[in-house]
């Protein structure tokens, strides 16, 4: 590849890119034990540094400084980008590029009680991060296998779910929750390095790899910290190395599958004996494992997820790691899982619908927006609403989700009839009803209306099996295949 060429456009540069990935997921897939020893290049390629600079600039991160206090948009404005990629890729041709440390920030979880680490890198950081993913993903991706759906392209949470509520309605009743503690900030670096280099052969760009896992923290307190452990979240880089380091599970439940459970014969013998059979189904480092078997046998499962997880410098959080009967039911990626009798006909389905943490998470968020104050018109409330609402109920329609929908339509109402009461102290509700109301009580203003959650329609997401195709192959015309 000629490397001293002029930069492409921004149309020539993704065609070139997407034909340079193309070729690594073929050549990896093709042949599973293949290094790749010539790497560094691409990721200093022009083509590649204008594909990571496009995606780093549309990222909604991007008006967030790191530790230099640039953003996209200074960068722009200041030398322009085309001046600030050809000095990033001189410094990365000459060997002197050098992260920074990532800026921390502490987000508040659910609850408010305890908070998740944020690492904002630098701009500059971003960009070659986004570089590396450009050359990395196809490769790693041809070695990730189909029961993990976090942070990978094509794949959905849904996706998930439907593979979960699949099992459970074919017999894996008995469910193991794993939950990681600080997946991200605990990884073996050392273990994750291995796991790269059975794949990847270029020095430099593990090199750089290394040098982003140890670019060290700039803490809320001002302090820097060295990182010994653990890829920021917040990374472009980290979510794929944090599927690396978790592809351990992966591997170790498929290879149980393939030994002892891969055809119908070996598991209906198993189920005889009294011999469990295992699936696992991942999303990022949240994780169950369906048993189609006992109890006791599920429990067992928290002594050998622990010896697995061990390697990568990752363990099991013993407060939060339980089982549970599908008759009982769990949540997962927001979703109460539960089997229940149908109404009117006496048979159990299995049932996937909005959690109760789900629903407390957009309530308080509704609550939030409507108690900002009286100041604002009403269209902007309704407008913020929508946001929120939107994007909600559009992840949550593919369960059973009418009643929520509905409750959740009754509680928006409310609240922004009481915000409308509180705007308009001396108006009669009369009179409220005749300034932001058409017909019955549904407020609206400029034509903009309460975005009502019980008129979104509720469809049913089907399972794509194990046959999703990735951005680098043509789709399969295969069946999704089900497992007894």
């Amino acid at each position: 590849m000629n490397t001293g060429a002029l930069w492409p456009s921004l149309a020539e540069a993704r065609t070139r890119v997407l034909g340079i990935q193309t070729k690594l997921h073929r050549w990896a897939s093709d042949d599973q034990g293949r290094r790749f020893d010539d790497l560094y290049n691409l990721v200093a390629d022009p083509a590649t540094l204008i594909v990571a600079w496009t995606r780093v600039r549309a990222n909604k991160g991007a008006r967030s400084a790191g530790v230099d206090g640039q953003t996209a948009r200074s960068i722009e404005a200041g030398r322009g980008a085309t001046a600030f990629l050809f000095d990033l890729r001189s410094d990365l041709k000459a060997r002197r590029f050098a992260p920074l440390p990532v800026r921390e920030r502490m987000i508040p979880k659910a609850g408010g009680r305890k908070f998740r680490r944020l690492g904002i890198p630098a701009t500059r950081d971003r960009v070659v991060q986004a570089a590396l993913l450009t050359v990395l993903e196809p490769i790693l991706e041809a070695d990730f296998l189909p029961c993990s759906y976090g942070f990978r392209p094509n794949r959905r949470a849904h996706d998930a779910i439907a593979e979960v509520h699949m099992l459970a309605t074919n017999g894996y009743t008995e469910v193991f929750e794993g939950d990681i503690e600080g997946c991200f900030d605990n990884i073996d670096h050392a273990a994750l390095v291995a796991r790269l280099r059975r794949r990847i052969g270029d020095k430099q760009v593990l090199a750089l790899v290394k040098a982003f896992l140890t670019a060290g923290i700039l803490g809320e307190d001002q302090v820097n910290r060295q990182t010994r452990t653990g890829t920021p979240q917040g990374g472009i880089l980290s979510p794929l190395l944090a599927n690396l380091a978790l592809s351990v599970l992966d591997e170790h439940f498929a290879r149980l599958w393939q030994q002892t459970s891969a055809t119908r014969v070996d598991r209906a013998r198993r189920h005889r004996h009294g011999l469990a059979t295992y699936r696992a189904v991942r999303y990022a480092d949240d994780f169950v494992v369906m048993v189609h078997g006992s109890r006791p046998q599920a429990e067992r499962l928290h002594e050998d997820v622990a010896a697995i997880l061990a390697p990568v410098g990752l363990r099991l959080a013993p407060d939060k790691t339980k089982t549970a009967h599908i008759d009982e039911g769990f949540d997962f990626l927001g979703f109460r899982i539960q089997r229940d009798r149908k109404r009117g006909d006496g048979r159990r389905y299995v049932y996937t619908y909005p959690s109760k943490a789900a629903l407390a998470s957009i309530t308080r968020k509704v609550k939030t927006i409507s108690r900002q104050g009286t100041n604002q018109t009403l269209t902007e409330l309704l407008r913020q609403l929508e946001i929120v609402l939107r994007g909600w109920t559009t992840y949550y329609r593919h369960g059973v989700s009418n009643a929520t929908f509905g409750y959740l339509r009754h509680y928006t109402w409310r609240r922004v009839v009481l915000w409308l009461r509180a705007k308009h102290r001396r108006t009669s509700w009369k009179g409220l009803r005749r300034r932001y109301t058409r017909k019955g009580w549904w407020p609206e203003q400029d034509g903009i209306k309460l975005f009502n959650p019980a008129a979104v329609k509720i469809v049913r997401y089907r399972y794509r099996g194990a046959h999703i195709p990735t951005p680098w192959t043509q789709p399969a015309n295969q069946d999704s295949v089900g497992v007894t």
